[in-house]
């Protein structure tokens, strides 16, 4: 990780258990173990956060139901005091979209919990954080995400808890708080780095 100041890894349709499908999740899982040997700042995001705790030993595994839409994210005491998300609400209204989710990591702070899913979010050690939650999204991102045939079909699974308009509508007064959240969140996140960004300029030819 020469060179790299933190880590972030994002989600995919992929499970965590598919390397034979997709072998780039091998080499992420390398990635992910040279940062935490190295000691440096890493978050993950849904598929991303599995991946994390698959790497620190932790089960992955099918959740008892999908969680998808806008749904209920709630602190534990650990989370109220911890440093990139003591400035959630006790509880706050999350978007997702997973049918895996993780346990937590031995060793690790569990930070959040939802109705549906109990491990939303952890902690290992200062600066190393899983959320199974997408505070990344914007009304651009979901709509797209709504229109994939394959989320249709994972939405029709579920259509007793949630459907594609009233995700559509709840976002309308959901997404901008969700932005400010992702802000907060994530600009705490990069404090961790602990030096100011470095930009190198590329003369044009």
């Amino acid at each position: 990780m020469k060179g790299y100041e933190g880590l972030v890894i994002l989600g995919g349709p992929m499970n965590t258990d598919e390397a034979h499908l997709y072998p780039h999740i091998e080499h992420e899982l390398k990635i992910i173990q040279e940062a935490l040997d190295n000691d440096l700042p890493i978050l993950g995001i849904c598929l991303g956060s599995q991946l994390i705790a698959k790497a620190l030993g932790a089960e992955v595994g099918r959740n008892p139901c999908r969680e998808i839409g806008w749904h209920d994210v709630t602190l534990t005491e650990e989370g109220r005091k911890d440093p990139i998300l003591r400035h959630f609400a006790e509880t706050e209204r999350i978007f997702h979209w997973h049918g895996d989710a993780f346990k937590i990591p031995s060793g690790a702070q569990h930070l959040a919990t939802s109705r549906l899913c109990p491990n939303q979010a952890f902690r290992y050690g200062n600066k190393v954080y899983g959320f199974q939650f997408h505070l990344e999204v914007d009304e651009a991102m979901i709509d797209r995400w709504l229109q994939v045939p394959l989320h249709q079909m994972e939405l029709g699974e579920i259509k007793e808890i949630t459907t594609a308009e009233e995700i559509r509508t709840e976002t309308l007064t959901r997404i901008q708080h969700l932005k400010d959240l992702s802000q907060k969140t994530f600009g705490a996140f990069t404090d961790l780095l602990g030096q100011t960004k470095k930009y190198r300029c590329l003369l044009s030819r």
